[in-house]
């Protein structure tokens, strides 16, 4: 028998890490500790109206956990803050992945504290859809920003409880204005699903862009132009100054194309670099302007009046999800109407129909008093 040939290969294994929990070990260790702590919900309002960034933070732990005993803490914490918050300004930025969101976030946020605001920065971190994780990164791109003793950075995995993002964030925003922030900024995943709900929860709405990356009306959607406030060319710096100025006029131009927004605001292209600063002042001097636009004409109520029509809705259609899929009874019938559906012995529809008619007969047994 011959020995067989030995090739040497150029290719390289490197030694892999390993995955990280799916679980947020943190978070949980700090709800366990406010379990057993002999807090009570007005030692956390009592906080937050003082500025105490730990018991704000709790409070948002509070609102995060899918625990009954802490939803029910958390419910009653904002009601309680609700009298002392809309006080702020509210801005939602958006834009493209890796047009430096973050980035520019930071350097927005150190020259609105540095003119003597303070700025609370909500960002939305997006989860897996397999491990269910998310790496909350947010504070290790903000580090400057996030050492700050006039800022604050939280952030949120978008998947992990049945409040969802919305509900989440929208009572976020409302505690951290009982805490004296005057400007909140959101931070949203990127364009897609999630601009729509941050549209709706915001004053303001920056859409951050690139230029120099292909053709720049086709790299974003009509929809997302249409929402915003403001369209800021971002990184231009170096030989993307021309580029981003370019970019400028052709994002002028389409905006003329489009149907007035119902705030009667025309929204202004501008160009910003988040490295050299220039246009951060530019931005923020707009926004300012918007602000006093939209109080001088009452749209800046009446949108906020609208917002909160759309929370109740969404509050509701939200407590419906949680009342179906947290009902052991109603769980056995989905996965019983799961299997009938992998073995084809019912359409999708005619499961859903059978499983919203037992929920909504059970409700109706519990009104009348019948066990």
């Amino acid at each position: 028998m011959s020995a067989k040939k030995i090739t040497k290969s150029n290719l390289t294994v490197n030694k892999g890490i390993e995955q990280p929990d799916i679980l947020n070990v943190k978070l949980i260790e700090t709800i366990k500790k406010q379990a057993k702590s002999n807090y009570k919900v007005k030692d956390f309002v009592n906080g937050i109206l003082s500025g105490d960034i730990k018991m704000l933070s709790q409070s948002i732990t509070l609102i995060e956990s899918t625990l009954k005993k802490h939803q029910d803490w958390a419910e009653e914490i904002i009601e309680q803050c609700l009298p002392h918050s809309g006080k702020s300004i509210r801005i939602g930025i958006t834009g493209v992945p890796g047009v430096g969101k973050s980035t520019f976030i930071e350097a927005f946020g150190k020259h609105l504290t540095e003119l003597g605001y303070k700025v609370a920065v909500l960002a939305v971190d997006p989860s897996s859809r397999i491990s269910k994780g998310s790496i909350l990164g947010d504070k290790t791109r903000m580090e400057e920003l996030a050492t700050d003793s006039r800022a604050y950075i939280r952030p949120s995995p978008s998947a992990g409880s049945l409040g969802g993002v919305a509900r989440k964030t929208r009572e976020s925003i409302i505690l951290c204005e009982a805490a004296g922030f005057n400007v909140i900024i959101i931070e949203t995943v990127g364009v897609g699903q999630s601009e729509t709900t941050v549209k709706d929860m915001v004053d303001f709405f920056l859409l951050l862009m690139l230029a120099g990356a292909g053709d720049e009306l086709q790299g974003i959607k009509r929809g997302i132009m249409e929402m915003a406030d403001m369209i800021a060319i971002n990184k231009a710096d170096g030989d993307n100054y021309n580029k981003a100025i370019l970019a400028k006029a052709q994002y002028s131009n389409a905006l003329h194309l489009f149907p007035p927004a119902p705030s009667g605001w025309y929204p202004p292209v501008e160009v910003c670099s988040s490295i050299s600063k220039m246009g951060i002042k530019e931005i923020w001097d707009s926004i300012k302007k918007y602000k006093e636009f939209t109080e001088s004409n009452n749209f800046l109520i009446k949108n906020r009046l609208e917002q909160k029509k759309n929370c109740m809705h969404d509050a509701i259609m939200q407590e419906l999800s949680n009342r179906i899929y947290l009902d052991d009874k109603i769980k056995s019938l989905i996965s019983a109407c799961e299997s009938d559906l992998m073995h084809n012995k019912i359409n999708p529809y005619k499961a859903a129909h059978k499983v919203l008619s037992v929920f909504l007969n059970n409700e109706a047994h519990f009104d009348c008093g019948i066990q």
